[in-house]
């Protein structure tokens, strides 16, 4: 198992003693969540009436905690998983993001307020600030497929459109119990669904529990005929919810979802989200009397509720950072979980490869598939790996760093934080389509709360001097009264040269170039770093007959903030440069070329037609296009936790063997296709 960071110190002195009966309390994740929140875990009995006692949920081990805390006159504090959860089931050994920890009752018991019913039914929930984050959170939720657990596809959808939705839940859950229903309420609901839409198609869903044979749910194969079936498959609940005519529910919290995606579903028994003007209720909820907004029934349940939990920080958050992590990780699952035939990896990299794509990866040479999907370190694709790919019908993804790399060289075999798996071609390469390419092309529709979060990245990286390799020193000393422009140099057999540069594809004519071009300039030219430690090929010999100064040895960042302009072939350089304001012209065509962003000289790029704003193309190259991967807790993590580890100066070690073997690159750095 990962190990996580150092926890918090917990003021133990002023933590509330929470005495338990079940050594499921005691799981490490639930013990820590409730530790952040001020509770104790003890075992044993409480003082009389002034004892508090934890238990969880409504289960049997329960049982005996209420029983305690009725013979003693303590308070009971009842203890849940949070709506959104995890990626997989609690059952498949998967810890909370969140728990719910209510002093009252618990939210699924009809029979007794709770602290939410009590939100609910008389908190203030119309601060403009809450709804607005109410209204962002609704959106997220929906656009990143996030539901309380997460193991499925989201591209897979029901075959029918205009179906009747019926949710299944597990037998014997307690939300049924004490949410006013039984089995017989199935029966009633299912019914009911045929009944009113009569020749309708009839789409029972069944819970993820029962799909993974943990559970058993309530309707079966002999409740299916020609016009009603049972879907088991793993899909989102907001595809289904948003192909469904109807929902109708008993407790599930599928039916909040419905709600959340503008249904009015038919609800069969008296779950948290009933009897506030939002549903069809077919029983009367006696304590709600209150109309609620969509938004502001989210912003309860969601951000008023719950308590959030930051795994990569072992920090209480909001609503917002567990939307981060809770996507960054399921993502990871959605593409890694059928696993990868890998092709042209070095040794090096097998063992950081494996670790970033959850162990789900079979290394091999020859192009034999064993798993439907394949990745190819993208300087090494080939047409036969292509064809054969084809042809057995993987689909096939080039592999390249990320963009915020790491601490350290590539070329010193430092293990990247960030990765790229491109199913259409590589964003380096123009001559072809890429995903990145189909983003950036997509991002126009953005929403203002994706836009901000790359905003508030922009200006991280920016506070932070955070680049892709994040090496060098940040000594300056150039003159001004002059346009400072600076020329990053590049290695000069990388494949963004190969394929995106045009005709200047040696630094020492692109430094003839732009001397050229600017006379009167001062020009820095800053060799690449790789070519600097001798490891790939570049140098330049004569750089001060064209240059004023050489950036020799000096962070990429403090560079930039100290020119006015970047001239450049294909460098990573000028994004970085571009995101910090600077004017940025290109001689090749990188992939942050051709959106009405920079001076282009190079060829035109006619597939990229849409002009996004700066932040929009950062959305697409930091946030959705790569994934990233938390070197503490060994745990896919959002873009924001690899910054915050940048920041710290957290490395990804890559050993005492990858160190040895950087070292005897250097000797042999003519030979550097045996290591890249």
């Amino acid at each position: 198992m990962p190990v996580g960071p150092a926890p918090d110190p917990i003021n133990r002195a002023g933590a509330e003693r929470l005495n338990v009966f079940a050594l499921g309390m005691f799981n490490h994740r639930i013990r820590r969540i409730l530790a952040l929140a001020g509770y104790q875990i003890a075992l044993g009995l409480p003082p009389k009436a002034t004892g508090l006692i934890g238990v969880w949920g409504r289960t049997r081990p329960s049982e005996r905690g209420r029983w305690v805390a009725a013979r003693q006159g303590c308070q009971l504090l009842t203890v849940e998983d949070s709506f959104l959860r995890s990626v997989q089931t609690g059952r498949s050994g998967e810890a909370p993001l969140g728990l719910v920890i209510d002093r009252k009752g618990v939210y699924f018991d009809c029979n007794q307020p709770s602290d939410l019913e009590d939100i609910l039914n008389a908190a203030d929930l119309s601060d403009p600030g809450l709804l607005a984050r109410a209204r962002a959170g609704i959106e997220r939720v929906q656009s990143a497929h996030l539901s309380k657990y997460n193991a499925f596809d989201p591209d897979l959808v029901p075959d029918d459109n205009g179906y009747i939705l019926v949710i299944d839940q597990t037998r014997n859950d307690a939300s049924i119990r004490l949410g006013g229903a039984d089995a017989t309420t199935f029966n009633a609901m299912l019914a009911a669904a045929k009944a009113e839409n009569p020749g309708k198609t009839i789409l029972i869903k069944t819970h993820p529990e029962v799909t993974s044979g943990h559970r058993q749910g309530h309707f079966g194969t002999t409740d299916q005929n020609a016009n009603t079936r049972l879907f088991s498959a793993a899909a989102s609940p907001w595809q289904m919810l948003a192909n469904a005519e109807k929902v109708y529910a008993v407790t599930s919290l599928m039916g909040f979802e419905a709600i959340l995606a503008g249904h009015r579903p038919h609800l069969f028994g008296k779950p948290f989200y009933g009897g506030w003007g939002l549903s069809e209720d077919r029983q009367t909820h006696l304590r709600r009397d209150r109309a609620l907004s969509v938004t502001a029934l989210f912003s309860g349940a969601m951000l008023r509720y719950p308590i959030w939990y930051d795994p990569y920080r072992d920090r209480l958050c909001d609503f917002e950072d567990v939307a981060d992590t809770l996507q960054a990780q399921a993502r990871a699952w959605r593409e890694d979980h059928l696993g990868y035939d890998a092709f042209g990896m070095r040794l090096w990299k097998r063992g950081h490869l494996k670790r970033f794509f959850g162990g789900n990866v079979r290394f091999a040479t020859a192009a034999d598939f064993k798993t439907p999907k394949a990745l190819v370190w993208a300087a090494h694709e080939t047409p036969a790996l292509i064809n054969a790919a084809q042809s057995a019908g993987v689909s096939l993804s080039r592999l390249e760093d990320g963009f915020l790399r790491s601490k350290g060289l590539g070329a010193e075999l430092v293990p990247p934080l960030s990765l790229v798996a491109d199913d259409l071609g590589i964003y380096y390469d123009p001559n072809r389509p890429s995903r990145l390419e189909a983003m950036v092309n997509a991002s126009g529709v953005l929403s203002a709360n994706a836009l901000k979060r790359a905003e508030n990245l922009r200006q991280r990286l920016i506070a932070g001097q955070i680049s892709k390799y994040n090496i060098g020193t940040k000594s300056v000393d150039w003159p001004t009264g002059k346009t400072r422009i600076l020329v990053p140099g590049q290695v000069e057999d990388d494949a963004s040269i190969r394929f995106g540069a045009g005709d200047v594809r040696r630094n020492i004519d692109l430094l003839k170039r732009t001397r050229q071009a600017n006379p009167d300039a001062f020009i820095i030219y800053k060799p690449h770093p790789d070519v600097e430690a001798g490891l790939r090929p570049g140098m330049i010999e004569n750089a001060l007959e064209h240059a004023d100064a050489i950036a020799q040895n000096m962070d990429a960042i403090a560079a930039i903030e100290n020119s006015d302009e970047v001239w450049t072939m294909t460098s990573l350089l000028g994004f970085e440069a571009l995101l910090r304001g600077k004017s940025i012209t290109c001689l090749g065509r990188p992939f942050y070329a051709g959106w009405g962003l920079t001076n282009d000289l190079g060829e035109s790029l006619p597939r990229r037609i849409t002009r996004p704003t700066l932040v929009a193309l950062i959305h697409a190259v930091l946030i959705e296009y790569p994934r990233y991967f938390d070197p503490e807790t060994g745990l896919a993590c959002p873009v924001e936790v690899v910054v915050d580890r940048l920041d710290e100066g957290v490395v990804w070690q890559g050993g005492r063997g990858n160190r040895m073997l950087s070292k005897l690159q250097g000797i042999f750095a003519s030979r550097a296709s045996l290591w890249r």
